[in-house]
């Protein structure tokens, strides 16, 4: 049970009205014995090498396997008239270890209006694209379970790693930083909605040699849907610019093609549905990413800026089915990687893709959540990742794993397979 601290509310309320303020601790700590291992296979000219296979395992103790572990504070005030003022920080947690505690909130820092006309809410915050993906999967997206719509998305997005091809990355596929957001009210019918956009907060400056970067490291997306009884059905749509470095004249032809930056957008489109029968819950979901970015190529004297797109899709099924105390979880996701191709170096490719770079793969996973409370339970999830095509093409969905440390081969011959996880865990709210 959620705690109200009454001394901590009339504190924050700095001598205001406590009698109408409400400020609640709240958290998860979850810990499992989890393991996981990838699997990568030789497809290269070595004949001494022909049919091998190697593999890479661990076993950790993990947390945030069956819900983020976290610690958290927030809080409302009353203002009459219909309105409220809410603010809500929240910090993740890694009990396995207890080195990261709240040290920053970075999960979610918001502060809000809301009314009659809904809600304004500012800070860090999930973005409209990531609650499909959420909310649609039975697994929420935690521990070896995650669909992999979300692990392909995450790893476009992911701050300072590396996208495909070597595109630069940010972290707005979760959260968005510098936010600004709006919730449509709670009483449309069943309709409801939400509009987000996030400030790249970068300085504008007027010079010939290099474009100003002023959209990059902006977010912008929605979400629409409809839940009214057993049903809920949801589409939303994002457009991220990554962070990059802009070109100078020295990369290319000429000043005037120095003001085309180095571009890196991602567009996400997904539409998610649930219905629940009693006996079992069913969840669907279809995913689309774009990543569109430029590049530069050489040929003889001359630099061109040239624009590619890599193109990701993707399905996930599952269910949950309540049995007794507890609930079994399932789930099949699919996903598809065509690579797009630089129209100068090879204008077929470019218009058709390369097939020897797209890859393929699918995941399966299952899983048994046991309620000891209304607080507390006990849980274990088994998951197994196989990738197909794709040969050589580790950097592609090289975080297409089950989770934890182990990678696929990088080395130059030797293709991604497999993935396999389990978790075994102890979850518990407050």
């Amino acid at each position: 049970m959620k705690k109200s601290l009454v001394a901590l509310a009339a504190v924050l309320a700095a001598g205001g009205a406590a009698a109408q303020s409400s400020v609640t601790l709240f958290g998860v700590v979850d810990a499992s014995v989890s393991n996981y291992s990838t699997k990568s296979e030789y497809r290269g000219t070595n004949p001494l090498l022909f049919g091998a296979s190697r593999k890479q395992s661990q076993t950790a103790l993990a947390n945030g396997s069956s819900s983020s572990s976290r610690l958290g504070f927030r809080g409302t005030e009353d203002l009459g008239g219909g309105l409220a003022a809410s603010f809500w920080l929240e910090s993740g947690i890694t009990n396995d270890d207890g080195k990261t505690g709240v040290a920053a909130f970075d999960r979610r820092s918001t502060v809000s209006l809301s009314g009659g006309f809904g809600e304004i809410r500012l800070g860090r915050d999930y973005t409209p694209t990531y609650w499909n993906d959420n909310v649609f999967d039975p697994f929420g997206l935690r521990g070896v379970g995650t669909s992999l719509i979300s692990r392909v998305g995450d790893s476009l997005s992911r701050k300072g790693g590396t996208a495909p091809n070597g595109a630069s990355a940010s972290d707005n596929y979760a959260r968005a930083s510098n936010s600004i957001g709006y919730f449509l009210p709670p009483n449309l019918g069943g309709f409801y909605g939400q509009f987000q956009y996030a400030l790249h907060e970068n300085v504008k400056f007027d010079e010939s040699v290099i474009e100003s970067p002023s959209k990059r490291g902006s977010y912008f997306g929605g979400r629409v849907g409809y839940a009214n009884g057993p049903l809920d059905v949801a589409v939303s749509y994002g457009s991220d610019n990554k962070d990059s470095t802009p070109l100078t004249a020295t990369t290319v032809l000429t000043p005037a093609l120095a003001a085309q930056a180095f571009k890196n957008r991602i567009n996400t489109f997904n539409l998610g549905a649930s219905y629940d029968l009693g006996a079992a819950k069913l969840f669907g979901e279809y995913s689309s990413a774009r990543n569109k970015f430029d590049n530069v190529t050489t040929l003889g004297a001359l630099n061109y800026v040239n624009s590619v797109t890599d193109k990701y899709d993707g399905f996930l099924l599952g269910v949950s089915v309540p049995v007794g105390p507890g609930q079994i979880k399932a789930s099949y996701g699919y996903l598809k990687y065509k690579a797009g191709q630089n129209p100068v170096v090879n204008p077929a490719l470019a218009l058709f893709g390369n097939p020897e770079l797209s890859t393929k793969a699918n995941q399966f996973a299952i899983g048994y959540v046991h309620n000891l409370s209304k607080r507390t339970a006990l849980y274990a999830t088994l998951a197994r990742v196989r990738i197909k095509d794709g040969q050589n093409n580790p950097t592609v969905f090289g975080r297409v794993t089950t989770g934890g440390a182990p990678a696929y081969l990088a080395t130059a011959g030797w293709a991604p397979r497999s993935s396999t996880g389990y978790d075994f865990g102890l979850r518990h709210s407050f």
